[in-house]
């Protein structure tokens, strides 16, 4: 989906935050208020929500922290105060309403991974040659209703992000690309 989000990019959020040499991962929370988001009394469900990012992925240029869309500040279904963006990354890593920021050197469990490793992995990429283990990612559905168009490698975005995971195919072998 084409959004105009407004915003910045993440490798500002880095930079003001000055992370120390042993940081090797952004891990981003959402908010926690049950008075607010009565579903997250559910226990079977992980919460506060969490992702995180590779330092690598953090300060790429199409990394984007949201304040806005169309326009106006970012209002609450969309995510207020902050969120994420990642274009090539599939959208459940695109956390919303981001209270706290921390930097690691532990790779984060992200909620659907914690949920299911085999089905959302930490590195979320989108990649039309492997199928997630319940549909194809071979095609997707515009959302204009049109017929189906294929999939590209990394949303299309493959110049700009595919050197951050040189050499990690085979080390992580499909994960990389759930």
């Amino acid at each position: 989906m084409v959004v105009p989000w407004i915003g910045f990019p993440m490798s500002k959020l880095v930079d003001i935050a000055r992370p120390n040499s042993n940081a090797k991962y952004i891990r981003f929370e959402t908010f926690m208020d049950t008075k607010v988001a009565k579903e997250q009394k559910a226990n079977w469900y992980p919460w506060p929500y969490v992702e995180g990012f590779k330092m690598a992925e953090a300060m790429n240029d199409l990394s984007f922290m949201v304040v806005g869309a169309y326009g106006k500040v970012l209002h609450k279904q969309f995510g207020a105060p902050l969120r994420v963006h990642m274009p090539w990354k599939f959208g459940f890593k695109s956390i919303k309403s981001i209270v706290k920021v921390t930097f690691t050197d532990q790779q984060p469990v992200g909620f659907w991974e914690d949920l299911q490793a085999k089905e959302y992995g930490f590195w979320a990429n989108v990649n039309p040659a492997v199928d997630h283990p319940r549909w194809t990612q071979a095609s997707e559905q515009p959302l204009d209703g049109s017929d189906r168009i294929p999939t590209q490698l990394f949303n299309g975005y493959g110049e700009h992000v595919a050197h951050l995971y040189d050499g990690m195919e085979t080390t992580l072998g499909d994960r990389l690309w759930r």
